[in-house]
Protein backbone atom coordinates (compact mmCIF):
# COMPACT_ATOMS: atom_id res chain seq x y z
CA UNK A 1 0.00 0.00 0.00
CA UNK A 2 1.20 3.52 -0.85
CA UNK A 3 2.39 5.60 2.13
CA UNK A 4 0.70 8.95 2.60
CA UNK A 5 1.24 11.98 4.82
CA UNK A 6 -1.52 14.33 5.95
CA UNK A 7 -0.94 18.05 6.41
CA UNK A 8 -3.66 20.10 8.15
CA UNK A 9 -3.60 23.86 7.55
CA UNK A 10 -6.10 25.99 9.46
CA UNK A 11 -5.96 29.48 7.95
CA UNK A 12 -7.92 32.53 8.98
CA UNK A 13 -10.94 31.68 6.79
CA UNK A 14 -10.64 28.02 5.83
CA UNK A 15 -9.17 24.78 7.08
CA UNK A 16 -7.59 22.39 4.58
CA UNK A 17 -6.55 18.78 4.94
CA UNK A 18 -4.11 17.81 2.20
CA UNK A 19 -2.78 14.31 1.62
CA UNK A 20 0.64 13.94 -0.03
CA UNK A 21 2.65 10.93 -1.09
CA UNK A 22 6.28 10.73 0.00
CA UNK A 23 7.47 12.31 -3.25
CA UNK A 24 5.48 15.46 -2.40
CA UNK A 25 2.69 14.89 -4.92
CA UNK A 26 -0.73 16.13 -3.80
CA UNK A 27 -3.12 13.18 -3.68
CA UNK A 28 -6.29 14.55 -2.08
CA UNK A 29 -7.61 17.81 -0.62
CA UNK A 30 -10.46 18.49 1.77
CA UNK A 31 -11.54 22.01 2.74
CA UNK A 32 -14.08 23.58 5.08
CA UNK A 33 -14.84 27.23 5.79
CA UNK A 34 -14.61 28.61 9.31
CA UNK A 35 -16.77 31.63 10.07
CA UNK A 36 -15.01 34.78 11.23
CA UNK A 37 -16.93 36.90 13.72
CA UNK A 38 -16.45 40.55 14.51
CA UNK A 39 -18.72 41.19 17.51
CA UNK A 40 -17.15 44.58 18.19
CA UNK A 41 -14.79 46.99 16.50
CA UNK A 42 -11.21 45.59 16.44
CA UNK A 43 -12.39 42.09 17.54
CA UNK A 44 -11.86 39.25 15.03
CA UNK A 45 -12.70 35.81 16.42
CA UNK A 46 -13.94 32.33 15.64
CA UNK A 47 -15.51 29.57 17.67
CA UNK A 48 -12.89 27.04 18.79
CA UNK A 49 -15.19 24.02 18.59
CA UNK A 50 -16.33 25.06 15.11
CA UNK A 51 -12.65 25.28 14.15
CA UNK A 52 -12.18 21.68 15.29
CA UNK A 53 -15.37 20.58 13.51
CA UNK A 54 -14.12 22.19 10.28
CA UNK A 55 -10.83 20.32 10.60
CA UNK A 56 -12.68 17.04 11.13
CA UNK A 57 -14.81 17.65 8.05
CA UNK A 58 -11.82 18.55 5.89
CA UNK A 59 -9.95 15.44 7.04
CA UNK A 60 -12.92 13.18 6.30
CA UNK A 61 -13.29 14.74 2.84
CA UNK A 62 -9.62 14.11 2.03
CA UNK A 63 -9.58 10.58 3.45
CA UNK A 64 -12.57 9.63 1.30
CA UNK A 65 -10.27 9.91 -1.74
CA UNK A 66 -7.63 7.35 -0.64
CA UNK A 67 -7.59 3.78 0.70
CA UNK A 68 -8.48 3.54 4.38
CA UNK A 69 -5.65 3.49 6.90
CA UNK A 70 -3.02 4.67 4.41
CA UNK A 71 -1.99 7.84 6.29
CA UNK A 72 1.33 7.14 8.02
CA UNK A 73 1.58 10.39 10.00
CA UNK A 74 -0.11 13.76 10.48
CA UNK A 75 1.30 17.28 10.70
CA UNK A 76 -0.54 20.44 11.72
CA UNK A 77 -0.13 24.13 11.03
CA UNK A 78 -2.43 27.09 11.51
CA UNK A 79 -2.60 30.83 11.34
CA UNK A 80 0.15 32.34 13.45
CA UNK A 81 -0.13 34.60 16.49
CA UNK A 82 -3.59 35.24 17.89
CA UNK A 83 -4.67 33.21 20.92
CA UNK A 84 -6.59 30.02 21.76
CA UNK A 85 -7.17 29.67 25.49
CA UNK A 86 -8.37 26.59 27.37
CA UNK A 87 -8.88 25.73 31.02
CA UNK A 88 -7.01 23.03 32.93
CA UNK A 89 -9.19 20.32 31.38
CA UNK A 90 -8.76 21.62 27.83
CA UNK A 91 -12.20 23.25 27.46
CA UNK A 92 -12.22 26.49 25.41
CA UNK A 93 -12.28 29.76 27.32
CA UNK A 94 -14.26 31.79 24.84
CA UNK A 95 -13.59 32.14 21.12
CA UNK A 96 -10.22 31.85 19.44
CA UNK A 97 -8.68 35.21 18.57
CA UNK A 98 -7.33 35.66 15.03
CA UNK A 99 -4.24 37.57 13.93
CA UNK A 100 -6.48 40.18 12.27
CA UNK A 101 -7.65 41.23 15.74
CA UNK A 102 -6.52 44.64 17.04
CA UNK A 103 -8.35 44.93 20.36
CA UNK A 104 -5.01 45.23 22.18
CA UNK A 105 -4.02 48.36 20.24
CA UNK A 106 -4.10 50.47 23.44
CA UNK A 107 -1.87 47.92 25.24
CA UNK A 108 0.58 48.13 22.35
CA UNK A 109 0.60 51.95 22.42
CA UNK A 110 1.13 52.03 26.19
CA UNK A 111 4.06 49.64 25.87
CA UNK A 112 5.51 51.91 23.20
CA UNK A 113 5.28 54.95 25.49
CA UNK A 114 6.87 53.01 28.35
CA UNK A 115 9.78 51.76 26.23
CA UNK A 116 8.65 48.14 26.52
CA UNK A 117 8.67 47.62 22.74
CA UNK A 118 12.29 48.68 22.38
CA UNK A 119 13.32 46.45 25.29
CA UNK A 120 11.34 43.59 23.77
CA UNK A 121 13.23 43.90 20.49
CA UNK A 122 16.55 43.33 22.25
CA UNK A 123 15.27 40.54 24.50
CA UNK A 124 12.89 38.65 22.22
CA UNK A 125 14.02 39.67 18.73
CA UNK A 126 10.81 41.54 17.91
CA UNK A 127 8.38 44.22 18.93
CA UNK A 128 5.10 42.46 19.71
CA UNK A 129 2.17 43.33 17.46
CA UNK A 130 -1.26 44.18 18.81
CA UNK A 131 -2.34 40.67 17.77
CA UNK A 132 0.59 38.95 19.50
CA UNK A 133 -0.31 36.51 22.26
CA UNK A 134 1.33 38.64 24.95
CA UNK A 135 -0.60 41.74 23.88
CA UNK A 136 -3.88 39.83 23.86
CA UNK A 137 -3.16 38.20 27.22
CA UNK A 138 -2.49 41.62 28.74
CA UNK A 139 -5.75 42.92 27.29
CA UNK A 140 -7.67 39.96 28.70
CA UNK A 141 -6.04 40.42 32.11
CA UNK A 142 -7.26 44.03 32.17
CA UNK A 143 -10.70 43.67 30.63
CA UNK A 144 -11.75 40.04 31.33
CA UNK A 145 -10.08 39.16 34.63
CA UNK A 146 -12.37 36.19 35.30
CA UNK A 147 -11.40 34.62 31.98
CA UNK A 148 -7.75 35.36 32.65
CA UNK A 149 -7.91 33.66 36.06
CA UNK A 150 -9.28 30.44 34.51
CA UNK A 151 -6.51 30.04 31.90
CA UNK A 152 -5.04 26.54 32.13
CA UNK A 153 -3.10 26.42 28.86
CA UNK A 154 -2.06 29.10 26.36
CA UNK A 155 -2.33 27.65 22.86
CA UNK A 156 -2.11 28.78 19.27
CA UNK A 157 -4.42 27.64 16.48
CA UNK A 158 -2.43 24.57 15.42
CA UNK A 159 -1.81 23.62 19.06
CA UNK A 160 -5.56 23.63 19.74
CA UNK A 161 -6.19 21.33 16.79
CA UNK A 162 -3.32 19.02 17.72
CA UNK A 163 -4.65 18.83 21.29
CA UNK A 164 -8.04 17.81 19.86
CA UNK A 165 -6.29 15.13 17.80
CA UNK A 166 -4.00 13.78 20.52
CA UNK A 167 -5.02 15.06 23.95
CA UNK A 168 -1.47 16.44 24.39
CA UNK A 169 -0.75 20.06 25.33
CA UNK A 170 2.35 21.30 23.47
CA UNK A 171 3.70 23.93 21.12
CA UNK A 172 6.73 24.10 18.86
CA UNK A 173 9.74 26.47 18.86
CA UNK A 174 8.45 28.63 15.99
CA UNK A 175 5.13 29.31 17.68
CA UNK A 176 6.62 29.75 21.14
CA UNK A 177 8.98 32.39 19.77
CA UNK A 178 6.09 34.51 18.50
CA UNK A 179 5.77 35.92 22.03
CA UNK A 180 7.48 34.10 24.87
CA UNK A 181 11.14 33.21 24.16
CA UNK A 182 14.55 34.81 24.53
CA UNK A 183 15.99 35.42 21.07
CA UNK A 184 19.43 34.10 22.08
CA UNK A 185 18.49 31.00 24.10
CA UNK A 186 15.42 30.27 21.91
CA UNK A 187 13.57 29.02 25.01
CA UNK A 188 10.99 30.40 27.42
CA UNK A 189 12.29 33.24 29.52
CA UNK A 190 11.11 34.51 32.90
CA UNK A 191 12.59 37.89 31.94
CA UNK A 192 10.27 38.02 28.94
CA UNK A 193 7.23 37.28 31.05
CA UNK A 194 8.28 39.90 33.59
CA UNK A 195 8.79 42.48 30.85
CA UNK A 196 5.14 42.18 29.84
CA UNK A 197 3.85 41.85 33.39
CA UNK A 198 2.65 38.31 32.69
CA UNK A 199 4.67 36.28 35.18
CA UNK A 200 1.47 34.74 36.54
CA UNK A 201 0.74 33.10 33.19
CA UNK A 202 4.13 31.36 32.87
CA UNK A 203 2.68 28.14 34.34
CA UNK A 204 0.16 27.96 31.48
CA UNK A 205 2.73 27.90 28.66
CA UNK A 206 2.83 24.42 27.08
CA UNK A 207 5.96 22.30 26.70
CA UNK A 208 8.03 23.10 23.61
CA UNK A 209 8.46 20.08 21.31
CA UNK A 210 10.63 20.18 18.15
CA UNK A 211 8.55 20.94 15.06
CA UNK A 212 9.36 17.66 13.32
CA UNK A 213 9.08 15.48 16.44
CA UNK A 214 6.03 13.50 17.50
CA UNK A 215 3.72 15.29 19.92
CA UNK A 216 1.12 12.60 20.49
CA UNK A 217 -0.97 10.08 18.57
CA UNK A 218 -4.52 10.08 17.26
CA UNK A 219 -6.89 9.24 20.11
CA UNK A 220 -9.92 6.97 19.84
CA UNK A 221 -12.14 10.05 20.06
CA UNK A 222 -10.29 11.86 17.27
CA UNK A 223 -10.27 8.72 15.14
CA UNK A 224 -14.05 8.50 15.40
CA UNK A 225 -14.42 12.17 14.50
CA UNK A 226 -11.97 12.27 11.58
CA UNK A 227 -11.66 8.77 10.13
CA UNK A 228 -7.93 8.67 10.89
CA UNK A 229 -6.49 5.45 12.30
CA UNK A 230 -6.22 5.45 16.11
CA UNK A 231 -2.57 5.63 17.16
CA UNK A 232 -1.37 7.47 14.03
CA UNK A 233 1.63 9.67 15.00
CA UNK A 234 1.12 13.44 14.95
CA UNK A 235 4.08 15.82 14.52
CA UNK A 236 4.21 19.01 16.55
CA UNK A 237 4.17 21.21 13.45
CA UNK A 238 5.10 24.80 12.61
CA UNK A 239 3.84 28.36 12.66
CA UNK A 240 2.05 28.68 9.30
CA UNK A 241 4.42 31.11 7.58
CA UNK A 242 7.43 28.96 8.45
CA UNK A 243 5.51 25.88 7.37
CA UNK A 244 4.86 27.57 4.04
CA UNK A 245 8.58 28.23 3.57
CA UNK A 246 9.36 24.57 4.31
CA UNK A 247 6.61 23.47 1.94
CA UNK A 248 8.27 25.50 -0.82
CA UNK A 249 11.53 23.69 -0.11
CA UNK A 250 13.17 26.54 1.79
CA UNK A 251 14.55 25.10 5.02
CA UNK A 252 18.02 26.69 4.97
CA UNK A 253 19.36 30.28 4.68
CA UNK A 254 19.75 32.09 1.39
CA UNK A 255 16.26 31.93 -0.10
CA UNK A 256 13.43 34.44 0.31
CA UNK A 257 10.02 32.94 0.98
CA UNK A 258 7.13 35.19 -0.02
CA UNK A 259 3.48 34.48 0.73
CA UNK A 260 0.79 36.73 -0.72
CA UNK A 261 -2.20 35.90 1.44
CA UNK A 262 -4.21 37.72 4.08
CA UNK A 263 -0.82 38.92 5.31
CA UNK A 264 2.15 40.09 3.29
CA UNK A 265 4.65 37.48 4.46
CA UNK A 266 8.31 37.91 3.57
CA UNK A 267 10.90 35.79 5.35
CA UNK A 268 14.38 34.37 5.23
CA UNK A 269 16.25 31.93 7.47
CA UNK A 270 19.61 32.72 9.08
CA UNK A 271 22.17 30.92 11.23
CA UNK A 272 22.50 33.82 13.64
CA UNK A 273 20.04 36.39 14.96
CA UNK A 274 19.98 39.92 13.56
CA UNK A 275 17.71 42.44 15.22
CA UNK A 276 15.87 45.27 13.50
CA UNK A 277 12.47 46.89 14.14
CA UNK A 278 11.52 46.21 10.52
CA UNK A 279 11.33 42.46 11.07
CA UNK A 280 10.74 39.82 13.72
CA UNK A 281 13.61 37.46 14.49
CA UNK A 282 11.97 34.23 15.61
CA UNK A 283 13.02 30.59 15.96
CA UNK A 284 13.70 28.69 12.76
CA UNK A 285 13.15 25.09 11.78
CA UNK A 286 15.85 23.77 14.15
CA UNK A 287 17.91 24.90 17.13
CA UNK A 288 20.55 27.45 16.16
CA UNK A 289 18.51 28.75 13.24
CA UNK A 290 16.30 31.86 13.11
CA UNK A 291 13.41 32.89 10.86
CA UNK A 292 13.46 36.59 10.04
CA UNK A 293 10.01 37.67 8.94
CA UNK A 294 8.89 41.10 7.79
CA UNK A 295 5.12 41.10 7.61
CA UNK A 296 1.97 43.21 7.53
CA UNK A 297 -1.76 42.49 7.02
CA UNK A 298 -1.58 44.19 3.63
CA UNK A 299 -1.51 41.71 0.77
CA UNK A 300 -4.10 39.81 -1.26
CA UNK A 301 -6.97 40.64 1.11
CA UNK A 302 -6.82 44.12 -0.45
CA UNK A 303 -7.07 42.58 -3.91
CA UNK A 304 -10.04 40.47 -2.84
CA UNK A 305 -11.80 43.61 -1.59
CA UNK A 306 -11.04 45.65 -4.71
CA UNK A 307 -12.06 42.99 -7.21
CA UNK A 308 -15.24 42.26 -5.28
CA UNK A 309 -16.20 45.94 -5.25
CA UNK A 310 -15.08 46.82 -8.78
CA UNK A 311 -16.24 43.64 -10.53
CA UNK A 312 -19.39 42.60 -8.67
CA UNK A 313 -21.18 41.14 -11.70
CA UNK A 314 -18.10 39.27 -12.87
CA UNK A 315 -17.50 37.92 -9.36
CA UNK A 316 -21.00 36.43 -9.30
CA UNK A 317 -20.60 35.09 -12.83
CA UNK A 318 -17.27 33.44 -11.98
CA UNK A 319 -18.91 31.75 -8.99
CA UNK A 320 -21.76 30.56 -11.20
CA UNK A 321 -19.38 29.13 -13.79
CA UNK A 322 -16.96 27.73 -11.25
CA UNK A 323 -14.00 29.55 -12.81
CA UNK A 324 -11.44 32.10 -11.68
CA UNK A 325 -12.45 35.75 -11.72
CA UNK A 326 -9.28 36.42 -13.71
CA UNK A 327 -10.64 34.16 -16.45
CA UNK A 328 -13.31 36.82 -16.99
CA UNK A 329 -11.45 40.08 -16.32
CA UNK A 330 -7.87 39.18 -17.20
CA UNK A 331 -7.90 40.85 -20.63
CA UNK A 332 -9.44 44.05 -19.25
CA UNK A 333 -6.90 44.36 -16.45
CA UNK A 334 -4.00 43.36 -18.69
CA UNK A 335 -4.93 46.20 -21.07
CA UNK A 336 -4.50 48.65 -18.18
CA UNK A 337 -1.04 47.19 -17.49
CA UNK A 338 -0.08 47.64 -21.16
CA UNK A 339 -0.51 51.43 -21.13
CA UNK A 340 1.22 54.16 -19.11
CA UNK A 341 -0.49 54.85 -15.81
CA UNK A 342 -0.04 56.90 -12.68
CA UNK A 343 -2.83 55.67 -10.38
CA UNK A 344 -1.42 54.35 -7.10
CA UNK A 345 -2.87 52.53 -4.11
CA UNK A 346 -1.66 52.00 -0.56
CA UNK A 347 -3.00 48.53 0.40
CA UNK A 348 -3.59 49.33 4.06
CA UNK A 349 -7.22 48.28 4.47
CA UNK A 350 -6.34 45.95 7.34
CA UNK A 351 -2.96 47.29 8.45
CA UNK A 352 0.46 48.31 7.17
CA UNK A 353 4.20 47.90 7.80
CA UNK A 354 4.15 51.18 9.72
CA UNK A 355 3.45 51.69 13.40
CA UNK A 356 0.91 54.44 12.84
CA UNK A 357 -2.78 53.51 12.33
CA UNK A 358 -2.55 53.59 8.52
CA UNK A 359 -5.46 53.60 6.07
CA UNK A 360 -5.74 52.67 2.41
CA UNK A 361 -5.65 55.38 -0.27
CA UNK A 362 -5.87 55.86 -4.03
CA UNK A 363 -3.75 58.58 -5.63
CA UNK A 364 -3.66 60.12 -9.11
CA UNK A 365 -7.17 59.20 -10.26
CA UNK A 366 -8.38 61.24 -13.25
CA UNK A 367 -11.59 61.28 -15.25
CA UNK A 368 -10.22 59.01 -17.97
CA UNK A 369 -9.28 56.19 -15.62
CA UNK A 370 -11.45 53.08 -15.54
CA UNK A 371 -12.03 50.36 -12.98
CA UNK A 372 -9.25 48.37 -14.63
CA UNK A 373 -6.78 51.15 -13.81
CA UNK A 374 -7.89 51.02 -10.18
CA UNK A 375 -7.51 47.23 -10.16
CA UNK A 376 -4.03 47.56 -11.63
CA UNK A 377 -3.12 50.10 -8.92
CA UNK A 378 -4.32 47.71 -6.20
CA UNK A 379 -2.28 44.84 -7.63
CA UNK A 380 0.85 46.98 -7.95
CA UNK A 381 0.33 48.45 -4.49
CA UNK A 382 0.11 44.97 -2.98
CA UNK A 383 3.42 43.97 -4.57
CA UNK A 384 5.03 47.30 -3.67
CA UNK A 385 4.17 46.56 -0.05
CA UNK A 386 5.92 43.17 -0.36
CA UNK A 387 8.93 44.96 -1.84
CA UNK A 388 9.11 47.29 1.18
CA UNK A 389 9.46 44.27 3.45
CA UNK A 390 11.88 42.45 1.13
CA UNK A 391 14.18 45.46 0.83
CA UNK A 392 14.34 45.58 4.63
CA UNK A 393 15.36 41.91 4.83
CA UNK A 394 17.77 42.17 1.89
CA UNK A 395 19.69 44.89 3.71
CA UNK A 396 20.90 42.22 6.17
CA UNK A 397 20.39 38.82 4.56
CA UNK A 398 21.70 37.94 1.08
CA UNK A 399 19.24 35.90 -0.97
CA UNK A 400 20.02 33.78 -4.03
CA UNK A 401 16.41 33.52 -5.16
CA UNK A 402 12.79 33.94 -4.06
CA UNK A 403 9.85 31.55 -3.90
CA UNK A 404 6.23 32.71 -4.02
CA UNK A 405 3.09 31.06 -2.74
CA UNK A 406 -0.39 32.24 -1.82
CA UNK A 407 -2.86 34.14 -3.98
CA UNK A 408 -0.15 35.83 -6.01
CA UNK A 409 1.28 32.53 -7.22
CA UNK A 410 -1.85 31.11 -8.83
CA UNK A 411 -2.02 33.73 -11.60
CA UNK A 412 0.92 33.93 -14.04
CA UNK A 413 0.14 37.64 -14.51
CA UNK A 414 0.49 38.33 -10.78
CA UNK A 415 3.57 36.14 -10.42
CA UNK A 416 5.22 38.03 -13.29
CA UNK A 417 4.31 41.30 -11.58
CA UNK A 418 6.22 40.12 -8.50
CA UNK A 419 9.26 39.37 -10.66
CA UNK A 420 9.08 42.75 -12.41
CA UNK A 421 8.57 44.77 -9.21
CA UNK A 422 11.23 42.95 -7.21
CA UNK A 423 13.72 42.58 -10.06
CA UNK A 424 14.28 38.96 -9.00
CA UNK A 425 13.53 35.57 -10.45
CA UNK A 426 10.44 34.16 -8.80
CA UNK A 427 10.04 30.40 -8.33
CA UNK A 428 6.51 29.01 -8.11
CA UNK A 429 6.43 25.73 -6.17
CA UNK A 430 4.79 22.65 -7.60
CA UNK A 431 2.63 22.26 -4.51
CA UNK A 432 -0.19 24.80 -4.39
CA UNK A 433 -0.70 24.01 -0.69
CA UNK A 434 2.72 24.98 0.61
CA UNK A 435 1.75 25.45 4.26
CA UNK A 436 -0.01 22.06 4.47
CA UNK A 437 2.94 20.56 2.60
CA UNK A 438 5.35 21.90 5.25
CA UNK A 439 3.21 20.32 7.97
CA UNK A 440 3.17 17.01 6.11
CA UNK A 441 6.96 17.08 5.74
CA UNK A 442 7.24 17.53 9.51
CA UNK A 443 5.06 14.45 9.84
CA UNK A 444 7.35 12.52 7.50
CA UNK A 445 10.45 13.43 9.50
CA UNK A 446 8.69 12.49 12.76
CA UNK A 447 8.28 8.87 11.61
CA UNK A 448 11.64 8.54 9.89
CA UNK A 449 10.52 8.77 6.27
CA UNK A 450 12.94 11.70 5.88
CA UNK A 451 16.18 12.26 7.79
CA UNK A 452 15.49 15.98 8.35
CA UNK A 453 13.43 18.83 6.98
CA UNK A 454 16.30 19.67 4.63
CA UNK A 455 16.24 16.09 3.35
CA UNK A 456 12.47 16.27 2.99
CA UNK A 457 12.71 19.53 1.04
CA UNK A 458 15.31 18.06 -1.32
CA UNK A 459 13.25 14.94 -1.99
CA UNK A 460 9.68 16.24 -1.99
CA UNK A 461 9.72 19.89 -3.13
CA UNK A 462 9.98 21.00 -6.75
CA UNK A 463 9.67 24.25 -8.72
CA UNK A 464 6.77 24.32 -11.17
CA UNK A 465 7.93 27.38 -13.11
CA UNK A 466 10.20 30.43 -12.79
CA UNK A 467 9.29 34.00 -13.72
CA UNK A 468 12.19 36.17 -14.92
CA UNK A 469 11.88 39.98 -14.59
CA UNK A 470 11.41 42.06 -17.71
CA UNK A 471 14.10 44.77 -17.63
CA UNK A 472 11.95 47.53 -19.14
CA UNK A 473 8.97 46.85 -16.86
CA UNK A 474 11.26 46.63 -13.85
CA UNK A 475 12.72 50.08 -14.64
CA UNK A 476 9.24 51.62 -14.92
CA UNK A 477 8.00 49.91 -11.77
CA UNK A 478 11.16 50.89 -9.92
CA UNK A 479 10.32 54.55 -10.52
CA UNK A 480 6.71 53.94 -9.52
CA UNK A 481 7.79 52.24 -6.31
CA UNK A 482 9.89 55.26 -5.32
CA UNK A 483 6.86 57.52 -5.75
CA UNK A 484 4.71 55.04 -3.82
CA UNK A 485 7.08 55.19 -0.85
CA UNK A 486 7.25 59.00 -1.01
CA UNK A 487 3.46 59.19 -0.93
CA UNK A 488 3.36 56.87 2.07
CA UNK A 489 5.85 59.06 3.92
CA UNK A 490 3.93 62.23 3.02
CA UNK A 491 0.54 60.99 4.22
CA UNK A 492 1.76 59.31 7.43
CA UNK A 493 1.21 62.42 9.60
CA UNK A 494 -2.48 62.40 8.62
CA UNK A 495 -3.25 58.75 9.35
CA UNK A 496 -4.05 59.28 13.02
CA UNK A 497 -6.66 61.91 12.16
CA UNK A 498 -8.25 59.51 9.67
CA UNK A 499 -8.40 56.59 12.13
CA UNK A 500 -12.05 56.26 13.04
CA UNK A 501 -13.06 52.74 14.13
CA UNK A 502 -16.63 51.82 13.16
CA UNK A 503 -19.29 52.05 15.82
CA UNK A 504 -20.07 48.78 17.63
CA UNK A 505 -22.86 46.84 15.98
Amino acid sequence: METYLLGIDSGSTATKAVIFDTSGRTVAVGSRRVEQRQPRARHVERDMRETWDAACGAIRDALSQIPGGAVEAVGVTGHGDGLYLVDDAGAPLGPGILSLDSRAFDVHEQWREQGVLDHALQLTGQRPYAYAAVSLLKWIERHEPERFARIGHVLFCKDWLRFCLTGVFATDPTEASSSFTDVNTQTYSDDVMALYGLTAIRRALPDIVPSAAQAGRITAFAAAQTGLREGTPVACGLHDVTSSAVGMGNSEPGVLSVTAGTFSINEILSDRPKLDPRWSCRNGTRAGQWMNMSISPASSSNVDWALRELFRHETREAARRGCSLFDLIGDEVQAAFDEPGAVMFHPFLFGSPFEQPASASFFGIRSWHSRAHLARAVLEGMVFNHRWHIEALASAFPARRAGLTGGGSSSPMLAQLFADVLGREIDIPESQEASAHGAALCAGVSVGLFASLSDAAARACRVQRTHTPDAARHARLDDAYRLWTQLAAAVQPLWAALDRPPAAQ
